[in-house]
């Protein structure tokens, strides 16, 4: 289990375009569905042993603050081929399973990956509602193995500030865990 950390992209930075399909529904989906709404974006996969870690807690976490008006997407940019684990036909199986309430995308070129700079699952970005970069970093202090039950305190924090319209938060943590599985020939150089 490698422990890559976030590459912490700079904060004001506005959020890189895209549109993936959601594997569930075969549609696609852009960074303009989510217009004028704060927006958290989570690079995961299926299998990261820190993604694992959080899966609960985070779901129950995404569907607390929709409640309040924050949009969320999770984006999976790995390496199907190696890691079958991730494919689209298992990734609905993630959203079925585990009652995702919020959109779950296939990065297949994984171009949306390089432009956020993400380097780890999971990998947060969350933009406030004209999408400028407010807070990228960890979710809680967990981490599988560590004994700290996954709680979203950092992300928690983060998210009512923004909400609450107040400064972003001034300590900022990397995220940390695999790294995203590139494709071969494919690794970005940041």
């Amino acid at each position: 289990m490698a422990r890559t950390p976030s590459t912490m992209l700079e904060l004001g930075t506005k959020a890189p375009d895209f549109s993936l399909i959601e594997p569930l529904s075969g549609k696609l989906v852009s960074l303009s569905d989510f217009a004028d709404k704060p927006l958290l974006i989570m690079f995961t996969c299926n299998h990261c042993p820190f993604v694992i870690n959080l899966r609960e807690s985070f779901t129950e976490f995404v569907k607390h603050f929709e409640l309040k008006g924050l949009a969320v997407v999770a984006i999976n940019a790995n390496d199907v081929e190696r890691f079958p684990d991730d494919s689209p036909e298992k990734m609905i199986e993630e959203v079925q399973e585990y009652g995702l309430t919020y959109p779950y995308l296939f990065d297949e070129t994984q171009a949306v990956a390089k432009a956020y700079q993400a380097a780890c699952t999971p990998d947060f970005f969350l933009f406030d509602a004209n999408h400028h970069l407010y807070y990228r970093g960890q979710y809680d202090d967990s981490r599988p193995g560590n004994g700290i039950k996954a709680s979203g305190a950092d992300m928690r924090f983060a998210v009512e500030s923004l909400l609450n319209k107040l400064p972003a938060p001034t300590e900022q943590k990397a995220s940390l865990g695999c790294g995203i599985k590139w494709k071969p020939g494919n690794e970005p150089g940041y």
